[in-house]
């Protein structure tokens, strides 16, 4: 059994989704990869900065609430004071985090970075990522591998594909690595022969 890897390269953070009052509507509000640091007394309050997409209006997204700071490292203090990239994409990435803000996560950019899986030769297929993301494994199965969905829903039917650990590969969200097996394919399609980046 051959064994394929794909990786998803992510070109952007998931937007915030919310109401902006400037625009009236809903809007997608983006990363802007900087911190705001609020130091009152004792206390510390740390977000996220965020920008609408349409008017540049900010929402602060909060990660610390009224905490000391001798509760966090030094050196991580210091890159919130730095605005580390490394640190604001940890952040911007924690769909948790965002949905505990009371906004609605969209889907980020990505790439699929790994070869086509040959459909004639049984593939233990991992699926990579260094997110925990509401990217759908159904979705990426399919961009990558040119399917349907009635031909996707076939595979997963008669068993030509399946998850190592039980998911629901018509409903699961993508983890840090998502193992499948793929065999006994009989669906007439062809792999693509380029990635695309999704919205």
């Amino acid at each position: 059994m051959q064994k394929v890897t794909w990786d998803i390269q992510y070109i952007s953070s998931p937007p915030a989704i919310k109401y902006c009052k400037k625009c009236s509507k809903k809007t997608e509000y983006l990363c802007s990869g900087l911190f705001r640091i609020n130091a009152q007394r004792k206390y510390l309050d740390i977000w996220l900065i965020y920008k609408c997409s349409d008017c540049d209006s900010t929402w602060n997204m909060t990660i610390y609430s009224r905490i000391s700071p001798k509760s966090i490292a030094p050196e991580i203090l210091d890159e919130f004071h730095n605005n580390n990239e490394e640190l604001a994409k940890k952040y911007a990435m924690d769909t948790e985090l965002m949905r505990k803000n009371g906004v609605e996560v969209g889907l980020p950019k990505y790439k699929i970075l790994g070869t086509n899986v040959n459909f004639n030769t049984p593939t233990e297929l991992h699926i990579k990522s260094s997110y925990p993301s509401r990217l759908k494994v159904s979705s990426l199965l399919r961009e990558k591998m040119n399917l349907s969905q009635s031909d996707f829903e076939q595979m997963i039917t008669i068993g030509s594909i399946r998850s190592t650990n039980g998911l629901d590969l018509k409903k699961c969200r993508l983890q840090a690595d998502v193992i499948l097996i793929i065999e006994n394919v009989q669906l007439k399609v062809k792999p693509l022969l380029h990635n695309h980046c999704k919205n």
